[in-house]
């Protein structure tokens, strides 16, 4: 996992990368997302809602074998509204080279090599998770069920029922701003001797 110290550079980076636009519009969206490589390479329109600005993924693209809903940040509305350009009629949100095809497994592997990056795409979901947890106060289940991870205590699971979407929203909201920031340049200006 990269350090999420680095993640603003690293988003920075990927955007000036000679990688596809489709791929740097997908590996953002994913790393925004902080969903897993698959659930990104296979998205379809149909999933989409751009005007509630969520993402709801099919139970059987699914680790956990259930739909999960995710909420889609301005970023990411922006993200797929660039992919909608670039892939017009195909139905992947993020298609790869010949049509009607999703993006290879190994396309953010080689834009990863292609950066000189130790990390894997699977790996931001835990740059997400350990900011969530070292720089935010939003509550651990919040923050595991941005993951789409269960709740392996069975007494806990039967009563949270929901999804915490709103809350979820907000804290995906919060690393958005995180991921995305520029950092500003840090200019000395020296005393006047006079």
């Amino acid at each position: 996992a990269l350090p999420y110290s680095e993640i603003s550079n690293f988003v920075s980076e990927l955007r000036a990368t000679q990688c596809s636009e489709s791929t740097k519009l997908a590996f953002e969206f994913l790393i925004l997302t902080a969903t897993r490589t698959s659930e990104v390479q296979l998205a379809t329109w149909t999933e989409i809602d751009l005007v509630n600005k969520t993402w709801t993924i099919p139970a059987e693209r699914m680790k956990a074998g259930r739909k999960f809903r995710v909420p889609l940040t301005t970023r990411c509305i922006e993200i797929l509204e660039q992919a909608r350009e670039l892939s017009g009629d195909d139905g992947y949100v993020f298609p790869g080279l010949k049509k009607g095809k999703p993006l290879s497994n190994n396309t953010f592997l080689k834009a990863l090599q292609r950066m000189n990056k130790d990390t894997t795409a699977h790996g931001f979901r835990s740059t997400f998770r350990d900011w969530a947890a070292e720089r935010t106060n939003f509550p651990r289940e919040v923050c595991e069920m941005a993951l789409a991870h269960t709740v392996s205590d069975k007494t806990e699971a039967a009563y949270l029922r929901g999804d915490l979407f709103d809350k979820r929203r907000e804290l995906m909201d919060t690393w958005t701003t995180y991921a995305t920031a520029s950092k500003a340049k840090v200019v000395t200006i020296r005393e006047s001797s006079a």
